[in-house]
């Protein structure tokens, strides 16, 4: 998924005088999570797809995606073509009345939106478009990657809007998050900030994804479920759910321990041809089967 990288040059130092990250081969970690879990995930998680998954069609055509593949959820961006009723302007650059077509849209599929990927630049008038957005489509929380230098001012737009913050997280090299840590110094002192866990990113940059779902315990709102095919290869694209390095059912196990209610979506940066549906409609069968396997 796109994003803005501002570089930070302290960060490194600052990382290295927290921690050294989580590497793939870490066996050490903290079990902060409840010996007792009260969730039901087939009920308490809210599983859907972020349209990124169907970003080579416009917005309406994704819908149609969405909805052949039987999901609910969903978790749009502000850089998806809107369609052509509305010249196929990127939905971050919409007024607020051709956001509220595509709400109607949303609507009109028997869908839920309750979160939406944001990416600003380095001005805070940028950001409070994006927050501005955000609030015109009703959501809860918003997805993305904020500046270094902009933590205080976005959670304070955050704060303003009513909407709280998943920082996520791409591979080291593309994104200042790739190591749990940063998220954890993001969230640090700024109370509408969590995260967004991205399953299939981590390994990327060596990260065990079942080691930074711990890691994180007690701060994640949402996921992004995808999987790869090995660790630190930051070149590759991801690969169908459950046929990668990801254990998604100790990752589970792991979520429904730490009394996680919040969003899952199906992420998929491949570009199969003719398109992702068919990788989804198995990712739904996949997961059903592993969460109905919970204890």
């Amino acid at each position: 998924m796109k994003k803005l990288i501002l570089p930070v040059l302290a960060l490194s130092t600052i990382l290295a005088a927290c921690n050294n990250g989580t590497q793939k081969t870490t066996t050490e970690s903290v079990d902060s999570t409840a010996s007792t879990s009260t969730v039901d995930p087939a009920k308490d998680w809210k599983f859907g797809v972020a349209l990124w998954t169907f970003h080579t069609f416009n917005f309406p055509q994704s819908l149609d995606k969405v909805d052949s593949a039987g999901i609910v959820y969903i978790e749009p961006n502000t850089f998806h073509k809107a369609g052509p009723e509305l010249k196929d302007t990127l939905v971050g650059q919409l007024s607020l009345a051709g956001i509220d077509k595509l709400k109607a849209l949303i609507g009109q599929k028997g869908l839920k939106m309750e979160s939406i990927y944001i990416n600003g630049d380095s001005t805070i008038l940028s950001w409070k478009k994006q927050f501005e957005i955000a609030k015109q489509f009703g959501v809860q929380f918003v997805t993305t990657e904020p500046p270094l230098n902009m933590w205080d001012s976005i959670d304070s737009l955050a704060g303003a809007f009513g909407v709280k913050v998943a920082i996520h997280e791409h591979w080291k090299g593309m994104s200042h998050y790739w190591n749990p840590d940063t998220v954890l110094l993001a969230i640090k002192g700024h109370p509408n900030f969590g995260a967004c866990a991205d399953l299939g990113h981590w390994p990327k940059s060596g990260i065990n994804p079942l080691e930074g779902i711990k890691k994180l315990s007690g701060h994640i709102i949402g996921i992004h479920l995808k999987d790869i095919a090995k660790y630190d290869d930051p070149t590759l694209r991801d690969v169908p759910v459950g046929t990668g390095v990801v254990d998604f059912p100790a990752i589970f196990a792991e979520l429904k321990k730490q009394n996680f209610k919040g969003h899952i979506y199906i992420e998929r940066d491949a570009e199969d041809l003719p398109s992702n549906l068919p990788s989804v409609i198995n990712t739904v069968k996949y997961y059903n089967d592993q969460i109905a396997k919970l204890k």
